[in-house]
């Protein structure tokens, strides 16, 4: 046992600060075992590993008891790549959660610390949570830097700290994070991450994913505000002359309309820009990229329809309607030239 007799010039003064940071481990994690206390007892990490089977088959149900638009999507997919799809999704799915249904920043902050560590012991090969057992075969399969992941709970920190981007530009910057990294691992889980083009894929996804993120943006002004976030751009607020009561009040005035309207035009130019991707890719990708570029464009018909009014209630895309994408999504697979990608080719042309 250490005592004060034995203990070396300079300790004493070195004690404080260890103490300081026991009390903050321990203040940690108390936020950390409050915030599992809020979430699905099954996104806790576990004492013991589980198999890789297991962790397979946990990431799959949650992708397809989650998200019916990504359980869809699937369907296009070589079965060999399902379970580096459904890894995927299930880290976005619970950052996302851990984010988003605790409630309190601080708690969300903690959470998605602890969720960074167990990515950087993803990838030194001794994670216990399942996400990344499976996570880790796929990062093994397909080369996926750890960087990609990592940007993305950049995104679910800043969302717990900033709820107003003065610019369009800031709101880019934020789906920088938020949005293209998504675009990019599943570049990397379909194996079209080698190649002379990867440059130019990267950037045609980045758009797209960019795209989807605004479009839900505009679609989710309302349900967003209601958590204290407002991703319409300042700015563009001012020179509409719409404020938040404007939104708080679910108020669609002729500003309102108008300033949704700028941001769907925009937004329509991104994924417009973007289509090339769906050409440039093997086939089965083609058809996942076809269906959300195709969705996302419903989103902002949707919103156009209701005339720009996006407060008073949420535009939603109905199941005949997603179902008809999907159709029309997979004859792409067919004929090529029924794609977005392959009409945006021919119109160039």
């Amino acid at each position: 046992m250490t005592t004060l007799a034995t203990e070396q010039p300079g300790s004493e003064a070195g004690r404080p600060e260890t103490e300081g940071q026991d009390m903050e481990a321990l203040f940690n994690q108390a936020l950390v075992d409050r915030g599992w206390a809020t979430l699905p007892d099954s996104y806790r990490i576990p004492e013991v590993a589980p198999t890789l089977d297991q962790a397979r088959a946990y990431c799959r149900r949650l992708a397809e008891t989650h998200y019916e638009n990504f359980h869809v999507a699937t369907w296009f997919l070589p079965k060999a790549l399902r379970p580096h799809f459904h890894a995927i999704y299930a880290y976005c799915r619970i950052s996302d959660d851990l984010g988003d249904e605790v409630g309190d920043p601080d708690v969300a902050l903690a959470l998605l610390g602890r969720w960074g560590a167990e990515l950087d012991a993803c990838y030194e090969g001794n994670a216990r949570h399942p996400v990344f057992v499976a996570l880790r075969e796929t990062i093994r399969d397909c080369g996926i830097p750890k960087q990609l992941f990592a940007d993305l709970l950049t995104a679910f920190r800043q969302d717990q700290t900033v709820t107003r981007y003065d610019t369009m530009e800031d709101v880019l910057a934020y789906c920088r994070y938020s949005a293209n990294p998504v675009g990019r691992l599943v570049l990397y889980a379909c194996g079209e991450a080698g190649d002379g083009q990867i440059e130019e894929k990267f950037r045609l996804s980045d758009l797209t994913c960019t795209a989807l993120q605004l479009a839900n943006f505009w679609q989710d002004v309302g349900p967003d505000f209601a958590r204290g976030r407002i991703y319409l751009p300042q700015k563009d607020m001012g020179f509409f002359k719409v404020n938040d009561t404007i939104v708080a009040e679910a108020i669609a005035t002729p500003e309102f309309r108008g300033l949704i309207r700028c941001e769907v035009d925009y937004t329509r130019a991104l994924f417009e820009e973007g289509l090339p991707l769906i050409g440039m890719v093997n086939r089965e990708l083609a058809v996942d990229l076809d269906l959300f570029s195709r969705g996302g464009l419903e989103i902002l018909r949707a919103i156009e329809q209701r005339d720009y009014d996006v407060v008073s209630a949420r535009p939603a895309i109905s199941k005949s309607t997603k179902l008809r994408l999907a159709i029309r999504a997979a004859g792409g697979k067919l004929l090529p030239f029924l794609s977005l990608g392959g009409r945006r080719a021919k119109k160039a042309a």
